[in-house]
């Protein structure tokens, strides 16, 4: 992954597309503090970082291999 990968951001659209969550779905775990936080870009505009979805993406499938055995 290159350095400009980790400041990539993304739609809402892109990140309910990468995690088949809905957008209020995505905005009620942000409320719990269980999606990531997104970033203010303009007065009208979000954008989470691709990196942070990702490791989200990635702790989920950890979460759920945890409790199978090897």
């Amino acid at each position: 992954m290159s350095a400009s990968d980790h400041h990539r951001m993304l739609r809402i659209a892109d990140v309910c597309d990468r995690t088949g969550l809905a957008r209020r779905t995505i905005y009620d775990m942000m409320r719990r503090g269980a999606f990531p936080a997104a970033v203010k870009v303009t007065n009208h505009a979000s954008r989470w970082m691709e990196v942070e979805v990702e490791a989200w993406l990635e702790a989920r499938i950890a979460a759920r291999n945890e409790g199978k055995a090897a």
